[in-house]
């Protein structure tokens, strides 16, 4: 950074400064737990902020050998609604450092 303009200096520095907490963000999103139900809690799932199922619960009421579409409904609401929860809460927490940048 030698040579560089003082005011080049300040925005190199305060760029490292956005990405090192940018960085610790994440690190807490990931290790956040999300957990999420399909309707009546017949599912539940439990995922990691970076999208990792951890665990899935499956009410033994929601296993109908005759109607296996309702089982794969169910999950398929559990899991949306994880995923919902999670980029809602990565916007929240990692929104303010993309905020304005162009995409």
């Amino acid at each position: 950074m030698r040579g560089m303009p003082g005011n080049m200096q300040g925005m190199m520095k305060q760029m490292q400064k956005m990405q090192k907490e940018m960085g610790k963000a994440q690190e807490e999103l990931h290790a956040t737990e999300f957990t999420a139900s399909a309707p009546d809690e017949m599912v539940k799932v439990v995922f990691t902020g970076d999208k990792k199922m951890k665990d899935m619960q499956i009410n033994p009421e929601a296993i109908d050998p005759d109607d296996p579409d309702m089982l794969q409904d169910l999950v398929i609401a559990a899991v949306n609604d994880a995923m919902n929860q999670i980029d809602q809460a990565t916007e929240k927490k990692l929104g303010k450092f993309t905020k304005g940048m162009p995409m």
